[in-house]
């Protein structure tokens, strides 16, 4: 999964309507109303603004609304547009002003995915890692080599007794990986906790 690391908002025209695609991120549902707030407020003269939102680590809760828009051609193309492009946290708003030109409903569902899909385009987005604790407890002769298997990740914790315990704070994604490392680099010795 994927976030958005700042807002952004770009604007494309179809035909004399404007599309405004603004793409914000959340965290909740509350935010996600509150952003939609927000937009409807700035652009109070629209004459749609269709969203959807995305929000969950496993993108489980999203909304999706047409806004007056014919059922099918606005907020399920925005949801499509998210999906497809893994991302979580987010609103994507696309504000319509009418142009006088109908465009048919799949001249609606062209201009809507191809707004949602110019705010992606442009959006700076990272890949959501999940993180987890790895407690390590060793003896010592083999501390030099645990360090430097582990260098790349942060250490949270250390303890120096009659064996050396260490935390680290690893990408879940690794964790068996760097299991299965350190039972070899220290002959089946290590304690993972």
């Amino acid at each position: 999964m994927y976030k958005l690391n700042a807002p952004v908002e770009t604007k494309i025209e179809i035909k004399k309507s404007i599309f405004i695609a603004n793409l914000i991120p959340v965290a909740s549902i509350q935010e996600a109303q509150d952003a939609l707030k927000s937009v409807s407020k700035k652009y109070y003269d629209a004459t749609h603004n269709c969203y959807s939102y995305i929000i969950g680590k496993d993108a489980t809760i999203y909304k999706y609304f047409d806004d007056g828009e014919p059922s099918q051609t606005a907020g399920i193309v925005i949801y499509n547009c998210l999906q497809k492009n893994n991302l979580t946290d987010v609103i994507c708003i696309v504000t319509r002003y009418f142009g006088g030109i109908k465009l048919g409903a799949g001249g609606l569902v062209r201009a809507y995915a191809n707004a949602a899909s110019e705010a992606v385009n442009a959006a700076s987005i990272s890949e959501i890692i999940e993180y987890a604790s790895l407690v390590i407890e060793f003896d010592y002769t083999y501390t030099t080599q645990v360090l430097k298997l582990l260098a790349s990740e942060e250490k949270v914790a250390q303890e120096y007794k009659e064996n050396v315990k260490l935390e680290f704070k690893i990408p879940t994604s690794k964790i068996e990986a760097y299991k299965a490392d350190l039972i070899n680099l220290t002959n089946g010795t290590v304690k993972i906790h």
